[in-house]
């Protein structure tokens, strides 16, 4: 398996190493390990695991945090201010800097999936959706949209157009807004 296989696999499933929404806090540590910084606020809190960022929500009923969404953030990597979990990298190997969108869009539809084009809130990225999953995947469209950055749209080590920057798998949010 690769990084890509990953990436796939979130956007098509919601899948992480076979948790996903609805497994508890606990349930998240042992897939992925100890080595997060959880950020608190009243009814939920985020887990950051680096690459990867989740959302858990009470759950009077089951008296327990549970996950309610799953963001991937691809672009950290780009500027190595992220860890990718041991775990992950045991299961898909090495992890690239960057991740076209146009190779990941294709292992998506050979699976079985398709991935259609939506509106997006600003020039700079692309939003993409996997209608069978509701996750969401954003893409580069432009470097420097306001012309301000100095960024150099050929530079190596920053975004490039085309770059997958973010997957998000929430399908609650997903149902509220089809």
């Amino acid at each position: 398996m690769s990084d890509l296989d990953f990436y796939a696999g979130v956007a098509m499933r919601g899948d992480v190493l076979g948790a996903g929404v609805g497994t508890g806090a606990a349930g998240w540590e042992a897939k992925l390990g100890g080595d997060y910084v959880d950020n608190r606020s009243a009814g939920s809190f985020g887990r950051d695991y680096g690459i990867l960022e989740l959302v858990f929500v009470f759950q009077e009923s089951e008296n327990a945090w549970t996950c309610a969404g799953i963001t991937v953030q691809k672009h950290r990597l780009l500027h190595g201010a992220s860890d990718v979990p041991r775990n992950l990298e045991q299961t898909y190997g090495e992890f690239a800097q960057r991740v076209k969108f146009d190779d990941l869009r294709s292992l998506i539809s050979r699976s079985g999936y398709s991935v259609e084009a939506e509106a997006s809130a600003t020039s700079d990225i692309r939003q993409y959706r996997v209608p069978e999953s509701g996750a969401r995947i954003f893409v580069v469209a432009e470097v420097d949209p306001y012309g301000d950055s100095g960024t150099d749209p050929d530079a190596l080590d920053g975004e490039q157009v085309g770059d997958v920057w973010s997957i998000n798998y929430s399908p609650s949010w997903w149902q509220a807004t089809s």
